[in-house]
């Protein structure tokens, strides 16, 4: 079991600082290129991503103020919200006719509503009169 953990544990070290290192922004990466970095993580097996965790990149809240841009939730996001329209809900006049249309429907829904409520009143009203099964 020792043998695996020695063999796991600097492997699942590498991918991370591997995976760190390839996801990181140029600015961010310290001291050398990023393809250096790359190289001694994959060449380098222990040494190599021990020194890329503890020097190779700028971390913390500085690293993220320099950036500039902080992440922000979709829903609250403007940009993100407009992207999700398509361009004619962009056009207030097609905005306008979607909005007739979806009015038309409405009353449509609420005609049809309003015919099958008088239809159920009114086998109401004929159940009400003959309550022995239609014999009377």
């Amino acid at each position: 079991m020792l043998r695996v953990l020695l063999f796991l544990v600097p492997l699942a070290l590498a991918i991370y600082a591997l995976v760190d290192c390839i996801s990181s922004k140029d600015d961010e990466v310290k001291h050398l290129p990023k393809l250096v970095w790359i190289a001694l993580i994959a060449l380098a097996w222990v040494i190599g991503p021990l020194a890329w965790i503890l020097i190779g990149r700028r971390r913390g809240v500085s690293a993220r103020r320099r950036g500039g841009v902080q992440w922000v939730a979709p829903d609250d996001n403007p940009e993100f919200l407009r992207s999700l329209g398509d361009d004619s809900a962009s056009d207030p006049a097609a905005r306008r006719d979607e909005a007739e249309q979806d009015r038309e429907m409405l009353e449509t829904w609420e005609e049809d509503l309003r015919r099958r409520e008088d239809e159920l009143r009114q086998r109401d009203d004929t159940d009400d009169d003959n309550p022995a099964g239609g014999k009377g």
